[in-house]
């Protein structure tokens, strides 16, 4: 019985995490998106360290193949493109937030949600930022120099706001959706040792 409770609970969360990752198909401003929220709810739930780990980049990684060769097909040449530029710093930026989640949310409040949505906020902001340095660096968009580090920390500064903005709203939604299915279904509780 504990196991069935356990399974429903992994595929429940899994599955939130797939329609978040999902919902990037939905038109949004740059830089909206569930990649700090679904990291964050993988570290919060996942009873396995390595599932938190493991499931929110597999979503990601999984809606990046389909966005790169359906919707920004022409922008990468036509071919099929598994990963784009800057996408093993997207991914090391979520592996953090999950890492930090793990810390953060070892008890669920209001407050540690919002905490961690704006700190999942800023480390995307701040590895993102630096993938977008170190990327563009050998075309001479930002000098290899600390000034040029800061510049494109500057140049990203407007969307930042919506990095938050994201983080935020899909952190409400999911853990809000989370909680709210684990009072109406109590198979989808952890007993508390």
């Amino acid at each position: 019985m504990e196991n069935k409770k356990l399974n429903l609970r992994f595929g429940i969360i899994c599955a939130m995490i797939l329609v978040a990752a999902g919902s990037r198909f939905i038109p949004h401003p740059p830089n909206f998106s569930p990649v700090g929220s679904i990291a964050l709810l993988g570290a919060a739930y996942y009873g396995r360290r390595y599932w938190a780990y493991l499931i929110p980049l597999a979503a990601m990684f999984l809606s990046d193949v389909a966005l790169n060769n359906v919707v920004y097909r022409a922008f990468f040449g036509g071919g099929f493109t598994w990963l784009y530029s800057g996408a093993l710093f997207t991914y090391g930026a979520m592996l953090l937030i999950v890492l930090m989640g793990a810390f953060t949310l070892k008890k669920i409040s209001i407050p540690r949600l919002v905490a961690s949505a704006l700190g999942a906020s800023v480390v995307f902001y701040l590895v993102s930022n630096f993938g977008v340095w170190v990327s563009t660096g050998m075309y001479g968009l930002y000098p290899r120099t600390f000034a040029g580090l800061m510049e494109c920390y500057v140049a990203g500064l407007p969307f930042l706001q919506n990095v938050v903005a994201g983080d935020l709203v899909y952190t409400i939604v999911l853990f809000g959706a989370f909680e709210l299915m684990q009072r109406r279904i109590p198979a989808l509780r952890l007993q508390r040792a």
